[in-house]
């Protein structure tokens, strides 16, 4: 039973980074399509695609911990997820004041 939740915790984990570079890679070629159109709103749409993508891969991230081991490998899955949550709240901030300058 342990062995067939580590192995679909893993392929879901590979599932939901999968997601993610996929939404990362579509919002940037949108964007640069959008960019080479001079779009006023290409910055705002290129932040939220970097948002959702790391959102996938924080989700990713955290099935991972159902299949952690060990002390030290626990401690650098904290890392990436606090790195990554660190960056997503950032990027959330971007949007905020991109929105907001567009409004004006």
């Amino acid at each position: 039973m342990e062995e067939i939740l580590t192995n679909s915790v893993l392929v879901l984990t590979m599932l939901m980074e999968v997601f993610g570079v996929c939404v990362l890679v579509y919002t940037a070629v949108k964007c640069f399509i959008k960019w080479l159109r001079k779009a006023d709103n290409m910055r705002l749409e290129l932040a939220e695609g970097i948002a959702l993508a790391l959102e996938f891969k924080m989700g990713g991230e955290v099935l991972r911990t159902v299949a952690v081991r060990e002390w030290a490998e626990l401690g650098i899955l904290g890392a990436v997820i606090a790195l990554r949550g660190l960056l997503t709240f950032l990027i959330h901030w971007e949007i905020k004041n991109e929105k907001r300058e567009l409004e004006k």
